[in-house]
């Protein structure tokens, strides 16, 4: 037992580190997304004649995340230093040597103008507005999904595998194509969603085509979860590694086989997504995520009242 101590806690630090690795590539994104603003807001700038240097403005920028950093108990000076950098990638943007006094600078040449802002290379996080408080209240008074689950089986089980294998074929086209997926061909990868009682198996037959396996036919490996988690996780608002660590999501029957596919479909491009499906699946997935929130809050608070 001694000498498997430290084998098992090297094992725990395994997902912790994912999740490190998560926060970075966020980190990235959100860089890269701050980088396309600071293009666009140098574009206006040259085009109004606004001096591309405001040290003002760069003074609110330090004093906003030292006031947001000491909520969050950030140390300040790693605070400064990060606020500092971006600044100075801002200025290396504008070609602008940090410290001089402002002018009134081009931001680029003139014959390379500066790219606007395109949504498509922005994480879904910076096109999905935060919910009014006053709808997150009125999503409190919807069922949850375990309600809707006597409505859906009024809808004929062909037509929702029909809808299901269309939607995954569109999703799942380029990695499909690219061979991404082919460590999957022929094995059989069941989806449960536990709360509203639905039951698909999935295949990638010989010729590279998503199907959805005839009702009866066995499973290898099940990912199962509740609506919500499973729409989180198809729209990446909520890394895998922390629903799986939570138990909010669970692998049963061959587990080497379904980490493995959750493993490839983790490491798929989310650009290979189309934008508007993107765009619709993280909006719909806040959603539901809020709304769940809303019901256990007003339930909670109607238990604590009797």
């Amino acid at each position: 037992m001694p000498t498997l101590l430290p084998e098992l806690r090297r094992r725990a630090l395994y997902p912790i580190r994912r999740l490190i690795d998560r926060v970075d590539d966020q980190l990235l994104w959100w860089m890269a997304g701050r980088r396309r603003l600071v293009a666009a807001a140098a574009r206006i700038k040259q085009n109004s004649g606004t001096p591309m240097r405001d040290p003002a403005r760069e003074a609110e920028v330090h004093a906003r995340a030292q006031r947001l950093g000491r909520r969050l108990g950030l140390p300040a000076a790693s605070i400064e230093r990060l606020i500092d950098l971006l600044i100075d990638d801002a200025c290396g943007q504008q070609r602008i040597v940090r410290g001089q006094q402002p002018g009134f600078l081009l931001a680029h040449d003139p014959d390379q103008p500066i790219p606007a802002p395109s949504t498509a290379m922005l994480p879904t996080m910076m096109i999905d507005p935060d919910l009014h408080p006053v709808m997150t209240r009125c999503l409190g008074l919807l069922p949850p999904p375990a309600r809707l689950a006597p409505l859906l089986r009024v809808i004929p089980d062909r037509l929702v595998a029909r809808a299901l294998e269309s939607a995954l074929r569109h999703v799942l086209a380029v990695p499909i194509r690219s061979g991404s997926l082919d460590l999957l061909q022929g094995r059989r990868i069941g989806i449960e969603v536990s709360d509203l009682d639905l039951r698909w198996v999935l295949r990638i037959d010989a010729q590279a085509r998503l199907q959805v396996c005839p009702p009866g036919e066995a499973a290898e490996a099940t990912v199962k979860g509740g609506a919500t988690d499973l729409l989180l996780l198809a729209s990446r608002r909520e890394d895998a590694d922390t629903l799986f660590f939570q138990r909010r999501l669970l692998v049963t029957g061959d587990t080497e086989l379904g980490l493995t596919a959750r493993n490839l479909l983790d490491q798929l491009p989310w650009d290979d997504v189309p934008l508007g499906l993107r765009i619709a699946l993280h909006r719909f997935a806040g959603i539901a995520e809020a709304a769940r929130g809303a019901y256990h809050r007003r339930r909670n608070g109607q238990t604590r009242a009797r």
